[in-house]
């Protein structure tokens, strides 16, 4: 399907028509819910790429950021992921504080069957969020499938997370949000201390960009800032390495 294709031309437009957007859940940590606008957009397409080596982290601030939203969560994954990058463990999303009462798994084959059930379940307007965990760079997620998915989410009010394995990000502009994900340290001393994330969020579609360190509080279920500041870029489809080069030039 091209650009000039009817269908197409009408999908953008219901998608344009669609603003303002929907209520923002705040995540806990001010400069970064600023930065988006009050917070996490519900209903909304956001995509979470893993940094290599750091699949754990990123499927962790998925889970943390659900926890936020609220609400029942179908999380989809191909069937051989977990021999790939470990398995979901009930008592690992336990000591997240994501009860797994609330986790209904659905495994699938590969990435065109975990599109079309998310496709299906993002009819159901009693779930709080849907992630699609996906693996590598699939030919069919182009910006088509994007719009579909973003098109969905705002019609049900279903908030969708893309979580990319094993991918780098393609640039198509179709999520409210893309994330870089990387674990952090904990604070020193601590021989099990509170899972600390270096988030880059690389993409915003109503605000800048910006890099910060947060914290995630597995018994209060919010974020908070770990690091002495954060780096908000000047354009939210600007590079960060390159705008924090800019800016170090100016």
């Amino acid at each position: 399907m091209s650009a000039s294709d009817p269908k197409f031309m009408h999908l953008r437009a219901v998608l344009a028509a669609a603003e303002p957007l929907g209520a923002r859940v705040a995540l806990g940590v001010p400069r970064l819910d600023g930065t988006l606008c009050g917070g996490l957009m519900r209903g909304g397409l956001h995509e979470v790429f893993a940094a290599p080596s750091h699949e754990a982290a990123a499927a962790g601030f998925v889970a943390g950021l659900t926890v936020r939203l609220g609400g029942p969560l179908l999380w989809i994954r191909q069937d051989y992921a977990g021999l790939e990058f470990g398995e979901l463990a009930a008592t690992g999303l336990l000591e997240l504080g994501l009860d797994p009462s609330r986790l209904v798994l659905l495994r699938v084959p590969d990435a065109a069957s975990a599109l079309r059930a998310a496709a299906d379940a993002l009819t159901c307007a009693a779930l709080g969020a849907v992630v699609i965990e996906l693996t590598g760079a699939p030919k069919l997620l182009d910006l088509v499938a994007y719009r579909r998915l973003a098109l969905a989410a705002g019609a049900g009010g279903v908030t969708v997370f893309l979580l990319r394995l094993a991918a780098e990000s393609s640039g198509i502009g179709g999520a409210e949000t893309r994330w870089l994900l990387r674990a952090a340290p904990s604070e020193e001393g601590e021989d099990w201390g509170r899972p600390v994330f270096d988030v880059e969020l690389q993409r915003n579609r109503h605000g800048p960009a910006g890099h910060w360190t947060l914290e995630w509080s597995c018994d209060d279920g919010v974020f908070r800032p770990a690091d002495r500041g954060a780096v908000v870029l000047a354009s939210a489809d600007r590079p960060s390495q390159a705008a924090m080069a800019a800016a170090s030039a100016a």
